[in-house]
């Protein structure tokens, strides 16, 4: 037996233990990196931002008033109610506007003014006092609002109650500039900004301690981020309080005595697995497609191709010769032209991704237009697993 060593049943039994460790460790650090891989493809947001509490809400207000100051830009007289607030207007301070004669109510010219309505954002737990950014369109016929000045004009919320006071100078992002019956314009001129130009007169009554149970909703409808939400705001609170009501709802109950703005302050930090439901959305008007990058592609074949149809008007002049008796006539000629193009074909094998019926759409020349009607027939076909929201 010399040059060979001697084995015993012991040192047998030691090596395959050493053998199964290491492939254990092996397969662990693989699970391992694949669990990393996974989890950095995970997408998480924090709750306030996916979610926002039932109750705790913006309000919309509304106004209708005037600005003047205008260089001649404002309403003409086909727009009869801005006299109309006008004349309000001035009887309200005092001064009082013949309705008959020469400088009565009817014969008014005023090119300098313009009606406007007037939205606002009320904020929650809003106190009066403070500022809100309101914004101004023309309700007439106003070429422009550049220089002008909105007077005190109250704003309403939904039940009728005013809840704001606006007033102050127009900012706006555009200009009208006409000469010589030349117009150059900008943007949009009838409508403008006064940042913080609304004073808060009243807030909306709500107070947190009337809630017994914070319902968090979230904004898009989905039962696994749900649970997700709930099984995180569960580990952060160090119980099971949180349960899921539906798809877009979960509900906390508040113990007695606790802190409610603690209690929201640590549910809205709480990061929470997000799980989008693959979308497709296209816009016909502008041609734009925008493809998520969870939409799934089944294996599918395309064809694509068009039959272009053009018919062409021409007007020719018929001229008799110099001795015959006929007359000059202009003659129509049409002809009909028929431009056939080629079959383009896409095939999408299994496993295909967005990125690779992009590439082979791009190969083939097709148009937004065109791959938003291959995205319809997809869709039909069942080879599309996503939504297809047309906008």
């Amino acid at each position: 037996m010399d040059g060979f060593t001697r084995l015993t049943v012991g040192d047998c039994q030691k090596g395959i233990r050493r053998g199964i460790a290491r492939l254990l460790l092996a397969t662990i650090a693989i699970v391992m990196a694949g669990q990393a891989k996974v989890a950095a493809m995970v997408q998480r947001a924090r709750v306030k931002d996916v979610a926002t509490v039932e109750g705790i809400r913006d309000n919309q207000l509304i106004g209708y008033g005037i600005v003047v100051g205008l260089k001649g830009s404002g309403d003409t007289q086909q727009t009869v109610f801005p006299v109309q607030t006008l004349l309000s207007t001035l009887e309200r301070l005092g001064i009082t506007v013949p309705q008959t004669g020469n400088n009565s109510a009817a014969n008014m010219q005023v090119k300098n003014m313009a009606a406007v309505f007037v939205v606002a954002t009320l904020p929650p737990f809003s106190q009066p006092g403070e500022r809100l950014d309101i914004t101004l369109s023309s309700a007439g016929d106003a070429r422009s609002l550049e220089g002008g000045v909105l007077l005190l004009t109250p704003l309403y919320g939904p039940d009728g109650q005013i809840y704001a006071q606006a007033q102050g100078a127009l900012v706006l992002g555009g200009y009208t500039v006409t000469a010589a019956s030349n117009t150059r314009q900008v943007n949009h001129p009838t409508t403008a900004r006064i940042p913080g130009g609304a004073l808060v007169e009243r807030g909306v009554p709500f107070e947190l301690k009337q809630i017994h149970t914070v319902t968090l909703i979230l904004a898009d409808a989905d039962f696994h981020t749900a649970a997700a939400m709930a099984e995180a705001i569960n580990k952060e609170l160090a119980g099971t309080r949180a349960r899921v009501r539906d798809s877009r709802r979960v509900e906390i109950p508040v113990v007695e005595g606790e802190d409610l703005p603690r209690l929201l302050d640590r549910v809205e930090e709480v990061e929470v697995e997000l799980s989008h439901r693959a979308r497709v959305v296209v816009n016909e008007r502008t041609g734009t497609v925008v493809i998520g990058g969870e939409v799934r592609l089944e294996p599918v074949s395309i064809l694509h191709g068009g039959l272009q149809v053009n018919v062409v008007t021409r007007k020719e002049v018929s001229q008799p010769n110099p001795m015959a008796q006929g007359t000059t006539e202009v003659v129509q000629q049409t002809s009909v032209q028929v431009l056939e193009k080629a079959v383009n074909r896409i095939e999408l094998k299994e496993g295909a991704t967005v990125e690779d019926l992009v590439n082979e759409l791009q190969q083939i020349g097709a148009t937004a237009r065109d791959v938003i009607s291959i995205l319809q027939g997809m869709k039909e076909a069942g080879a599309l697993e996503a939504d297809l929201e047309v906008l």
